[in-house]
């Protein structure tokens, strides 16, 4: 039997092989889940121009973002505790990144820690959090330097977490009780090839990169706790520069959604934003990444580079959100369903359906590059 070809398969595909309070926790976003569904519904209301005849011939798909050039402009974005979807997840995905010709890039909140990934030998970026304990976020920067990180992509729009109401009805977060427990043991028994595969042979099951932090492990359920405990919300613009002077390489601030504080992020010399609402797991009620992204690249898409995520789930969204102004696209459950459904193998299958998907939709708008992909590609409402 083949494998899962659609998103909406490895959907499928990933809610089967791993316990409830894993799938919830990919799948879900915050509070009534309006913005989650906003994402992708933004998508979708973009319409594709069809052009035929235009004689394009070979198609390149490739580009050039922050001195790298890539296989296409697509990353995989980062995701906290990634780790736990397959056996030591973090690992696998950068090696299928690798195969690809795209950038992985290494959550704070992974299992695997920075040293684990980078003996691999593939470069990756990493995102970063700002802890209230500066003297911890200078200690990760220099891990990150050492491995050879080339950029350093700030996350911005978590200063506190945002309620995932998903998380305690699984079992994942709230206060702690017999019955929480029995709902996550009745999960994982259900799946043994993932109790075998992730939650005996995957250990140890801890975020590597924040236990230094914690004084010790940090249990998978305390993530929300742990963020919540240790991330600074008073944190601001002007802590920005701190970063700067511990960061040589390109900064990308993840997490604008205004144009304002797109105009802030280019007068402080960031060299790329992602326009971004966190997947939806945040501020509820947030516009999606589609209807924010125009205004965002029109005002400062000249000083900086515009990235953006938000409900991508395979080559034609990245031609959508190209056509609105990005230069590059990140996607998150697209992967993170790959990797709970087939592990490095497929995150790799994932990857080159995204990539047969994007070749299709330039030949049939009509562009031969990645560069020819812009508003003309998008057809009027």
């Amino acid at each position: 039997m083949n494998g899962p070809a659609t998103h909406a398969d490895l959907y499928q595909a990933a809610r089967r092989s791993i316990p409830r309070f894993l799938f919830d926790y990919v799948q879900g976003g915050s509070f009534d889940e309006l913005t989650l569904a906003r994402n992708r519904a933004a998508l979708e209301a973009v319409k594709l121009r069809q052009r035929v005849l235009t004689a394009i011939g070979d198609i390149d798909m490739s580009t050039a973002l922050f001195g790298q050039t890539l296989a296409m402009p697509f990353m995989l974005a980062p995701i906290g505790m990634a780790g736990m979807l397959s056996r030591r997840g973090e690992v696998q995905a950068v090696r299928a990144a690798r195969a690809q010709g795209v950038p992985f890039i290494l959550s704070t909140a992974s299992v695997c820690a920075i040293d684990e990934v980078s003996a691999t030998g593939i470069p990756f970026w990493f995102q970063l959090y700002m802890a209230k304990d500066r003297g911890f976020v200078i200690d990760l920067l220099g891990r990150a330097k050492d491995a050879g990180c080339p950029v350093l992509v700030m996350t911005v729009d978590l200063p506190l977490p945002g309620p995932r109401y998903r998380d305690q009805r699984s079992g994942l977060s709230g206060p702690a009780s017999l019955w929480g427990q029995w709902i996550r043991w009745r999960s994982i028994f259900a799946h043994p090839g993932w109790a075998v595969n992730v939650g005996l042979r995957g250990r140890p099951h801890a975020l590597g990169n924040v236990a230094p932090l914690m004084n010790g492990r940090v249990r998978l359920k305390d993530f929300l706790r742990w963020s919540g405990q240790n991330f600074d919300p008073s944190v601001s613009w002007k802590d920005l520069e701190f970063l700067r002077a511990h960061w040589p390489g390109p900064m990308v601030i993840k997490g604008i959604l205004d144009v304002e504080d797109a105009k802030i992020a280019a007068d402080i010399g960031a060299e790329g934003i992602v326009v971004s609402n966190h997947g939806g797991r945040q501020l509820d009620g947030a516009p999606g990444t589609a209807q924010a992204l125009p205004d965002i690249a029109a005002a400062v898409g000249d000083r900086l580079t515009v990235l953006a995520d938000g409900g991508v789930q395979g080559g034609l969204d990245i031609i959508r959100m190209l056509g609105l102004g990005a230069k590059g696209v990140l996607a998150g459950r697209a992967w993170a369903y790959a990797l709970a459904a087939g592990g490095e193998a497929g995150v790799a299958a994932m990857l080159s359906r995204v990539a047969a998907e994007l070749r299709t939709g330039m030949a049939l708008t009509g562009c031969k590059t990645i560069g020819d992909i812009g508003p003309q590609v998008l057809a009027e409402s």
